[in-house]
C-alpha cells in the first residue's frame, strides 16, 4: 500500500500570486530575490555562507523549473531541469498567513472570513483585554499594539519581569500573541493565559493565539525559546487529516502541524528545537511509517528567524542546510511513496516591512515511482491535499482536484 508525506518549507514562495496587488505584494519573489542577492555577493557573511545560492538537490528535482513557471525567469544558479512532477500552486483563501495556507494545502480551506486587529494603539479591544485580565487573574497587560515580536520583547521585557504583566501584541495577520518570561512568569502559566485568550477570541475569528515564552536577564539577552505554542481555531472538516483518520491510517505530524490543525486527527505529534531536528524526525518517520500512512511536516525557521527579520543571508543559509539533507529523505523513500514539498505563503526577505508576502508556492512531487511531468499552475493549494488523498486511496478532500485526474 502507498504512503504519503506533505512537507511545508514555511514561507518559501516562488513569485507573486496573481492577486498580489490586493496585498501590496506585486513583485515579491522569495526564491528569486534571494538567489539574485546571493549571485551579486550581497548575502555573503563570514562563517555563515558566501557566493551563489546552492540548492543542487532541489534544483535537480525541479525547483528552478518551478521558479521559471511562476515568474518567467530562471533564478541564478538553477538549471531549469526536473526529475519529478513539478508545478506551482495559487492560494484561494483570503489571507497570507499560516493557518490559511496549511488548511488549504490539506484540502479544507477556511470557510469564513478571518478577523484582524487594526493597526492602532490600542489594537485589541479594551473589553477583550479586560475580560482576559479578569479571567486569567492578571495584574494587567502591556503592549497592545502591532509589533515585531523580538522588538517588543526587547522594549518591554524589563517592565514585564518587574510587574508580572504579560506582553500582548498583534500584527497584520489574524493573530494575538502573548509573550512572557519562562522563569519569572512561567511557561505553563503562559499557556493557561493563552487558552483563555483563545476562547475569548473565538467569536472574532482570530486565527491563532500564540504563546511566546522567552528567557534572559536584560534587553540585550532576551531571547524567545523553542517552546512557542499556537492555539488555533479548529479547521473545517474534510481535510487530508480527517480522511486519513476515517480510513484508519497511521498519521504523524511534525513541527507545529498539530497546533495549526487544532490537534484534530493529527495522530502522533513530534516537535523538536528547529528545522534540522524536524528534518531528522521526518527521515525517521519515513523509515518507520507503515503502509498506507500519512505524515505532514512544517519547517518554520526560514519564516520566523529570517523572513520576518529580512535576513537574506540567514534565509539563504537555511535553504542550503535544508537542501543538503534532501538525499537522506530520498534514500528513505520506498516504492509507492509520494512526497510533496511545498510552502504556505511567501516571506520575501528583500521586501519592505516584516510581514508575509502573497506568492505562489512550489509544488515538487517525488518518490521512486513518480514520473517527471509538469503539473502546471494549480489554481488552489487544495489540489495538494486532494492529490495525496487520491494517492492513498482515501475519500476526496473537501475541495481540490487531484493532479492524477488531469486530462
Amino acid at each position: 500500500m502507498s504512503r504519503a508525506l506533505i512537507l511545508v518549507l514555511d514561507s518559501f514562495g516562488c513569485g507573486n500570486a496573481p492577486d498580489a496587488q490586493s496585498f501590496g505584494d506585486v513583485g515579491a519573489d522569495t526564491l528569486g530575490h534571494i538567489a539574485e542577492r546571493c549571485a551579486a555577493g550581497h548575502a555573503d557573511v563570514a562563517g555563515l555562507r558566501a557566493g551563489p545560492l546552492r540548492m543542487p538537490n532541489l534544483d535537480a528535482l525541479g525547483l528552478g523549473a518551478v521558479a521559471r513557471l511562476a515568474t518567467g525567469r530562471l533564478p541564478p544558479g538553477f538549471s531549469g531541469r526536473a526529475s519529478c512532477a513539478w508545478g506551482t500552486a495559487i492560494e484561494q483563501s483570503l489571507g497570507k498567513d499560516t493557518p490559511s495556507g496549511h488548511w488549504e494545502i490539506a484540502g479544507a480551506p477556511a470557510d469564513f472570513t478571518w478577523g484582524y486587529f487594526p493597526d492602532a494603539t490600542p489594537a485589541i479591544p479594551e473589553s477583550l483585554i479586560a475580560d482576559l485580565v479578569r479571567e486569567a487573574r492578571l495584574p494587567g497587560v502591556i503592549g497592545n499594539s502591532h509589533a515585531s515580536g523580538t522588538a517588543i520583547i526587547e522594549e518591554l521585557g524589563d517592565e514585564h519581569v518587574r510587574t508580572g504583566k504579560p506582553i500582548v501584541y498583534t500584527s497584520i495577520d489574524s493573530v494575538l500573541q502573548i509573550a512572557a518570561h519562562e522563569e519569572s512568569f512561567g511557561r505553563e502559566r503562559l499557556y493557561e493565559v493563552c487558552a483563555i485568550a483563545r476562547r475569548l477570541c473565538d467569536p472574532l475569528h482570530i486565527g491563532r493565539i500564540i504563546a511566546r515564552p522567552f528567557v534572559g536577564t536584560s534587553p540585550a539577552t532576551y531571547k524567545r525559546t523553542q517552546y512557542r505554542k499556537d492555539f488555533s481555531l479548529p479547521p473545517p472538516h474534510g481535510s487530508i487529516f480527517d480522511r486519513a483518520a476515517e480510513g484508519g491510517r497511521a498519521i504523524v505530524s511534525i513541527g507545529k502541524i498539530g497546533d495549526i490543525f487544532g490537534h484534530r486527527n493529527t495522530g502522533t505529534e513530534l516537535k523538536g528545537r528547529d528545522d534540522m531536528d524536524h528534518f531528522s524526525m521526518t527521515v525517521e518517520t519515513v523509515k518507520s511509517l507503515p503502509d498506507g500512512g500519512f505524515a505532514f511536516a512544517n519547517y518554520v525557521d526560514l519564516d520566523t528567524d529570517f523572513g520576518h527579520r529580512r535576513n537574506v543571508a540567514g534565509y539563504a543559509a537555511g535553504l542550503e542546510r535544508f537542501d543538503a539533507r534532501i538525499p537522506e529523505l530520498l534514500a528513505a523513500l520506498r516504492p509507492g511513496d509520494l512526497c510533496v514539498l511545498t510552502a504556505d505563503h511567501g516571506n520575501d526577505p528583500t521586501w519592505s516591512g516584516t510581514d508575509h508576502t502573497r506568492e505562489q508556492v512550489p509544488v515538487l512531487a517525488f518518490g521512486p515511482d513518480i514520473a517527471p511531468r509538469e503539473l502546471g499552475a494549480r489554481p488552489t493549494f487544495a489540489d495538494i491535499g486532494a492529490s495525496v488523498a487520491h494517492h492513498l486511496g482515501l475519500a476526496p478532500t473537501k475541495t481540490g482536484k487531484a493532479w492524477q485526474q488531469d486530462q
